[in-house]
């Protein structure tokens, strides 16, 4: 029995951010130059680490200086790249609350970017939003899975969780989630 299904956020509500092409403008450097960084400090940064903080490690590895200004307006950037909602995801969302299904977020995302969501309209479907730059834990981590079924004070198996990872979805059925990687929302119907 499904009493709840847990969706993550990136590659699966919203599309792949293509915000990365002005965040390295931004800072005057090469996108190729720019990626690697950003990707290499994005653990830290949905574990808890400050906008500054992520912003300037990323600085300090491109030999860039980053001030708060510049900090404020990366973030900004980084919000708008992760915001494009996919469509498919959204009508899956909203059929699945219209039949009465529980549903839940998931997400690796920094504490800026959860302030975000929260005031979108598409969070109103999640009747629980779990962070990871919230509580300082990030997937694929167990505690994360446990904080999780703790705030849905629901059974691991009563859970069906949906992520564009392998070593997410691993993470989850380590804790006894049923766990798929996410290959659209046609194929999340089917699945059970």
């Amino acid at each position: 029995m499904t009493n709840w299904v847990v969706f993550d956020y990136g590659e699966v509500i919203c599309g792949r951010t293509n915000a990365l092409p002005e965040l390295a403008a931004t800072l005057g450097v090469a996108a190729a130059d720019f990626e690697p960084h950003y990707w290499a400090q994005r653990d830290s940064y949905d574990r808890g680490a400050s906008d500054l903080d992520y912003w300037r490690a990323i600085g300090k590895g491109l030999g860039v200086d980053v001030d708060k200004s510049t900090s404020d307006t990366l973030t900004e950037i980084d919000i708008a790249g992760w915001s494009r909602i996919e469509p498919t995801s959204l009508e899956l969302l909203a059929a699945l609350d219209e039949a009465g299904t529980a549903l839940a977020l998931l997400s690796n995302a920094p504490a800026s970017f959860a302030r975000f969501a929260e005031k979108q309209d598409w969070a109103g479907y999640f009747r629980v939003r779990l962070f990871s730059g919230d509580i300082g834990v990030a997937k694929p981590d167990p505690e994360i899975f446990r904080r999780l079924l703790s705030r849905l004070d629901a059974a691991a198996e009563d859970c069906l969780f949906f992520d564009d990872r392998q070593s997410n979805v691993d993470g989850a059925r380590a804790v006894g989630l049923r766990a798929h990687v996410w290959r659209g929302a046609e194929a999340a119907r089917s699945a059970g």
